[in-house]
């Protein structure tokens, strides 16, 4: 297999990294990416997107990682464009992804329920009532919810479970901020009864297919993000290793020091190859499953690791709040706990080995 990149995707990949390193403020280069087209993507051509898909928003998604950048283009793209684009009516994805595109609108997701990581089984239930849905429960960890215009929220109702698109701000809907180690937005959505209608429900022809769409494309999106930082923390480290000397030698000349470099080396290449496997096998229309969770169970257990050796590699400037190592160790930290947590990705290998068997 060639997992090489082809043109279009290096041309997105070169203009991404472009857009980033001349904007360092979030607010401007989220507004340089969405004037530059790259939050359009995925939009359909009718919407004035390219028509792309998963595999081009993650090689977005991956530069973002790489700069580090404080940007929201995971619950925008992954969990926001993505299964939007997939699940969505012609309404629904005219109402909402235009402005997304243009910079104006956010959009996330409430994938995590308390002690329930990437919950398949919502203990968020959705009630008829009198024509409407009233959603009853709590979402854990979702990034930017006071700030969306929706957020994808799945819920258990008659017959299986449905993804909703429920207004933040709308009545009976609570966000309540907590904290990450990046600083990002991070919210507990609390859900008394909030009024839905059947035109916020996003289309599944499958039972649990909705959920299953948006699981896949978090994951997806999550191992992109965390492919790119892992290899931005890695470059930082090679080029202070390169140039710092002791001893009058410089640091990457020292065999313990590079050992330890090429075991974070080995630890990003497996993380980029387990990401790319894993959203070529989505944008192939492949089953996805077992290679998404390789590559996020690699994620969460591998790369927070290999930035403390980076972290150890640095000496003294590695824990300055001036520098800017700590920016990936911290979003390598929240993708961890995103992807929920290298224990939930193992045991779901397990259940997926088992059920082979």
């Amino acid at each position: 297999m060639d997992f090489d990149l082809d043109e279009h995707q290096r041309e997105i990949a070169g203009l991404a990294a472009d857009v980033l390193r001349r904007e360092s403020e979030p607010d401007a280069a989220w507004r340089a990416l969405a004037d530059t087209g790259l939050l359009a993507l995925a939009l359909p051509p009718e919407l004035g997107g390219d028509g792309l898909g998963v595999l081009e928003v993650a090689v977005l998604l991956t530069e973002v990682g790489r700069a580090a950048a404080a940007l929201p283009a995971l619950p925008v793209l992954a969990l926001g464009v993505l299964p939007v684009e997939h699940l969505g009516g012609p309404d629904q994805r005219a109402a909402l992804l235009p402005d997304v595109a243009a910079g104006g609108a956010l959009l996330t997701a409430a994938l995590h329920e308390p002690s329930g990581p990437f919950t398949t089984r919502p203990a968020t239930t959705a009630t008829a009532e009198a024509g409407i849905w009233r959603l009853t429960g709590v979402k854990t960890a979702v990034p930017y919810a006071a700030e969306a215009r929706r957020v994808l929220v799945p819920a258990t109702m008659p017959g299986g479970t449905g993804v909703f698109l429920v207004d933040p701000a709308g009545e009976g809907v609570t966000p309540t901020a907590t904290w990450t180690s990046t600083g990002n937005p991070e919210y507990t959505l609390r859900l008394d009864g909030a009024p839905v209608t059947e035109t916020d429900l996003l289309d599944s022809r499958e039972p649990g297919q909705a959920l299953a769409v948006l699981h896949r494309y978090a994951l997806a999106g999550v191992a992109a993000l965390g492919d790119g930082a892992l290899a931005g923390a890695l470059a930082l480290t090679t080029s202070h290793l390169g140039s710092r000397e002791q001893f009058g030698r410089p640091l990457a000349t020292f065999q313990a020091v590079a050992q330890q470099v090429a075991d974070v080396y080995i630890a990003s290449r497996t993380v980029h190859l387990a990401a790319l496997t894993a959203a070529w096998r989505l944008a192939s229309g492949l089953d996805p499953d077992a290679d998404l969770d390789v590559a996020a169970y690699w994620l969460t257990e591998e790369a927070p690791r290999a930035l403390a050796a980076c972290h150890h590699l640095h000496g003294g400037i590695g824990v300055d709040a001036d520098y800017p190592l700590h920016r990936y160790s911290a979003l390598v930290k929240d993708l961890a706990r995103a992807a929920g947590g290298a224990a939930t990705r193992l045991d779901r290998l397990g259940d997926l080995v088992a059920g082979g068997a």
